[in-house]
């Protein structure tokens, strides 16, 4: 049996964490992630703000090889900053992600979110709604295998080259 693909969820959100919001974005993609087979290895919530999804993602990424996704602040908020905070840390973008998780809703144009790559670690900003965030996973769930692959075992094999 093929090991599974590790994740972790960071809810980036004032009111998760001071406890005046439920954190429904973070249980949805949790639960959307095992569901896709993903074995969930952390699941966090931090402060809105630039500085602390960089903090976090630098954190997260440390010595990880799997998905890290973030749901919350990618609109247009004075306090929504995670697009900022994760241009901070990546090494490589990835605007595929984001233009097929925009797609994938009337609503994903308002998001600002970012996808790209620290290390063997692949970051992908998703909305703060619980059912905009499974909608943008959701967008790019049939390509994550693979592109995690690549990433963390370099995989030669491409999906559609003869054998």
């Amino acid at each position: 049996m093929e090991p599974k693909r590790k994740a972790k969820v960071i809810t980036v959100s004032d009111g998760v964490v001071r406890g005046t919001r439920v954190d429904r974005s973070g249980e949805a993609l949790a639960a959307a992630l095992e569901r896709a087979g993903f074995e969930l290895e952390a699941r966090s919530a931090i402060a809105d703000g630039a500085g602390s999804v960089a903090r976090a993602l630098r954190e997260a990424s440390l010595g990880f090889a799997g998905l890290i996704v973030t749901t919350g602040g990618t609109g247009f908020t004075p306090r929504d900053q995670t697009p900022e905070g994760t241009a901070e840390v990546l090494e490589r973008h990835a605007p595929g992600f984001c233009e097929a998780m925009r797609a994938a809703s009337p609503l994903g144009a308002l998001s600002r979110g970012l996808a790209g790559t620290r290390g063997r670690s692949l970051i992908v900003n998703l909305p703060g709604s619980a059912t905009g965030a499974v909608e943008s996973l959701e967008a790019v769930l049939p390509v994550l295998d693979h592109a995690l692959a690549l990433l963390i075992d370099g995989g030669d094999a491409h999906p559609h080259a003869a054998p």
